[in-house]
């Protein structure tokens, strides 16, 4: 999940993946303000106002404070608009992990896994399921033609 880690003086960065079907978001997360960045918009004018919910699920999981302190700059691209939400999401939870994990505390880390494994898997951890691709012999993966 994680990518790289780098300590530039006083600039510590994480960058980790999302996946969801084809989507694939890279985040890197450093110190800053708490702005969330999707491909250089603000988190709420990423996607529609349904799917927005989606977005801020690992916000509201675990509470604004943790994320109050730091910059996530996130980077989408491949598959469709809803998969896309879920690889964002996902990249902000893994980002927000991956942090505490390598500079901060290692029982607030876990503090916050179980909370993100409670509320929903698909969080932290990557469906596999792939569209199955189509067959000879028919219109799609399973029909056939008679």
């Amino acid at each position: 999940a994680v990518v790289s880690t780098q300590s530039t003086g006083n600039e510590q960065t994480v960058t980790v993946v999302g996946k969801k079907k084809t989507a694939q978001a890279i985040a890197s997360i450093k110190k800053g303000t708490g702005v969330i960045t999707v491909n250089k918009k603000p988190l709420d004018l990423f996607s529609t106002k349904v799917l927005s919910a989606k977005l801020y699920d690992p916000i509201n999981v675990i509470g604004a404070s943790y994320f109050k302190q730091y910059d996530i700059s996130i980077h989408v691209k491949g598959g469709g608009s809803v998969s896309q939400v879920y690889a964002v999401r996902m990249a902000i939870a893994r980002a927000i992990v991956a942090y505490y994990n390598k500079y901060v505390d290692e029982t607030i880390k876990q503090d916050i896994k179980t909370r993100f494994l409670n509320f929903d898997k698909s969080l932290l951890v990557v469906d596999t399921r792939r569209a199955l691709p189509k067959l000879y012999g028919g219109k799609g993966n399973r029909h056939r033609f008679r």
